[in-house]
């Protein structure tokens, strides 16, 4: 494979006015992902390159990026797969620590509030609250979620409005009430049925497109939102 050129966005708040692209000229290998190439740099060329990484095996989540026009994950994306030039900068939209690395405190602030773990309110049973394999298969796209913030970087509803919960937040809640095990569809439907919730949503798709899982994110929102519909017109 021919030399490839990666071109990083940059930015330190803590020396640099505005944000730049720098260059590196680096060896093509077959089978290498962003990820390795980042750390070509990191190791072999300029060490004060920041991003994040954790598993290696996306399922963390951590090394969500903007490579290339598109969301992805920097570990599972081949070099092969893009070209001989690469453009990699963080998720947009959201504040940059530095360089690769953003504020993703928002993001899980946001997800906290929707309480995302099974609520009950009854005694707990003698063995365990039954889930048929049936009942798991249906959550089962929902739990693929890594929490990457690729949903809710490309979000024009999260762009505009600051106190929107965000895709990732509102597909967990659905994900939740769909859960049979779980008893609390009036508190968080409370939760997410305004308009900094539910409401927001526009149904623009990008939450779907963005996500590296391929989670139909829309469609668990409005499975949440029939949910609230039918609520309110049951009296609930």
């Amino acid at each position: 494979m021919q030399k490839i050129t990666l071109n990083v966005y940059r930015f330190d708040p803590d020396l640099d006015q505005e944000p730049y692209w720098k260059s590196y000229e680096l060896p093509g290998r077959e089978g290498v992902t962003v990820l390795e190439v980042l750390f070509e740099v990191l190791e072999h060329h300029d060490g004060s390159l920041a991003f994040r990484y954790s598993c290696r095996e996306a399922i963390c989540g951590a090394c969500a990026m903007y490579i290339n026009g598109s969301h992805r994950l920097a570990c599972k994306t081949q070099v092969s797969h893009l070209g001989r030039v690469l453009w990699v900068s963080p998720l947009p939209h959201m504040r940059v620590i530095k360089d690769l690395v953003v504020d993703m405190d928002p993001f899980f602030e946001k997800y906290k509030l929707i309480k995302p773990y099974l609520l009950s309110n009854s005694k707990p049973p003698e063995k365990e609250r039954y889930q048929s394999p049936d009942e798991r298969r249906y959550i089962d796209e929902m739990i693929s979620c890594i929490l990457c913030g690729s949903c809710y970087s490309s979000c024009p509803s999260v762009w505009t409005g600051e106190h929107y919960l965000g895709p990732a937040a509102l597909m967990w809640a659905y994900r939740f009430t769909a859960d049979g095990r779980d008893e609390g569809d009036a508190e968080r439907l409370n939760l997410t049925a305004q308009e900094g919730g539910l409401w927001r949503c526009h149904t623009i798709f990008n939450c779907t497109e963005a996500c590296p899982k391929n989670i139909n994110l829309t469609h668990s929102i409005q499975q949440l939102k029939k949910k609230a519909a039918a609520r309110v017109l049951g009296g609930k």
